[in-house]
């Protein structure tokens, strides 16, 4: 590889990571507080339950319109190009999220306030269904073969980052990096033989039906337990177990730090022994490390270090098995021309099952459950019981990545 595709591919990996660090931490940070701020705020508060599950239901909404976000700029991206979507995604997100934090109160306005943050939630779901696909395709399509797996794992971090940052300048620096970044080798390729495609979707749902599926599957243990430990375990500790908000957030930060290095090992890995396998063990291993970590939050007893290592370990370590390789597995599924579509698709549409329900339908299995956690275990387990055998079967199938594709000259 030559010093120039190197300084390239380094350019990119850094725009895409700014970027989804930006993205992530405005979607995510408005599911942190919504069990624990936005429920008091904008919904009546006569009922603390009920309350919470409207709080979280206008968090799934943006999981509902992260489809729509990614087949409208996945259209457009695999027609144009990936570098403008990216940055129309950035300017939704920064936008709507400052307009978020804006929103008067129930208390002031009644019922339209809780109406505001709903709007504004399908504005960031619109947003970030473009942004994950384009980011990681970025460095996943600029990457050498054999390294895919790890280039394709590092605006993974974004979601750790995400967690931790606040985004500010971070914006600045992302739109000034986005706009210095050349359009991918591979797209180039497609577009200088004219082989974009009038309607991407129809065409990989004609020839990708299987692959849309198996992905979907794959993608639900990541998204329960990513909604389990670090949205859900907040309103757990702090309402349950009467953990101190300031320490349930600590938690959640410090394995968000941890997260950081391991997404990349497990990215890596996957390059050196098969990202299905590395996938299918790490959604069996994930899933069962639930029940010692709701375990050890349960038994604590107020104990701050237990609670924090019973989420540092599942969250932190192993829960980047499955999101690290996550990316370039889902970009193996399907080639160049309808690639920006296939992993906004099958990564958001996922979601609203996946991710979106996936606290209010931990908020009911522990009242159902009188306060205790397991029903939500099992939960956990079933999904990642599903998603290792659709790993499973992604890796008896033959990948779509794997065809050359002519690289135009930079």
């Amino acid at each position: 590889m030559s010093a120039s595709d190197e300084k390239a591919i380094r350019r990119v990996v850094v725009s895409a990571l700014v970027g989804a660090t930006i993205e992530w931490y405005d979607f995510f940070l408005y599911g942190v507080v919504a069990g624990i701020v936005f429920n008091k705020l904008y919904f009546p508060g006569s009922d603390p339950v009920v309350s919470t599950l409207l709080a979280y239901t206008t968090f799934a909404v943006g999981f509902v319109t992260r489809p729509l976000g990614g087949v409208i700029f996945g259209h457009f991206g695999d027609k144009i190009g990936r570098k403008s979507m990216l940055i129309i995604t950035l300017m939704i997100m920064g936008v709507a999220t400052f307009l978020i934090g804006l929103v008067p109160t129930y208390a002031q306005i009644g019922i339209a306030a809780p109406l505001l943050l709903l709007l504004l939630r399908i504005a960031q779901g619109i947003g970030l269904g473009d942004e994950w696909g384009g980011a990681v395709l970025m460095a996943y399509e600029y990457a050498p073969q054999e390294k895919r797996g790890f280039y394709a794992s590092l605006p993974q971090i974004g979601l750790a980052i995400g967690l931790c940052l606040a985004s500010g300048v971070v914006v600045v620096v992302g739109m000034y990096i986005r706009l210095h970044v050349q359009e991918t080798p591979e797209f180039a390729a497609v577009k200088a033989r004219n082989a974009e495609l009038r309607i991407p979707f129809m065409d990989m749902i004609r020839r990708y039906p299987g692959n849309v599926l198996k992905g979907m599957g794959a993608r639900y243990i990541d998204g329960v337990f990513f909604n389990i430990f670090g949205v859900f375990s907040i309103n757990y500790l702090t309402g349950t177990l009467k953990i101190s908000r300031t320490d349930a957030l600590l938690g959640v930060m410090a394995a968000a730090v941890v997260m950081i290095f391991f997404i990349p090992f497990f990215g890596r890995l996957s390059d050196k022994i098969g990202r299905p396998r590395v996938y299918m063990w790490g959604s069996l291993i994930t899933a069962v490390s639930a029940f010692p970590g709701f375990w050890l939050m349960t038994h604590s007893g107020g104990n701050v270090l237990l609670v924090w290592l019973a989420i540092i370990v599942p969250f932190g370590i192993l829960y980047a098995s499955v999101y690290g390789p996550e990316a370039a597995l889902f970009c193996d599924l399907f080639d160049a021309k309808v690639r920006y579509t296939g992993i906004s698709f099958v990564y958001q549409f996922s979601g609203i099952f996946a991710s979106g329900i996936t606290p209010i339908i931990a908020t009911a299995l522990l009242k159902s459950g009188g306060g205790e956690p397991w029903q939500i275990c099992l939960y956990v387990l079933f999904a990642g019981v599903v998603s290792a055998a659709c790993a499973w079967m992604i890796g008896r199938s033959p990948s779509p990545a794997d065809a050359p594709v002519a690289v135009a000259s930079r």
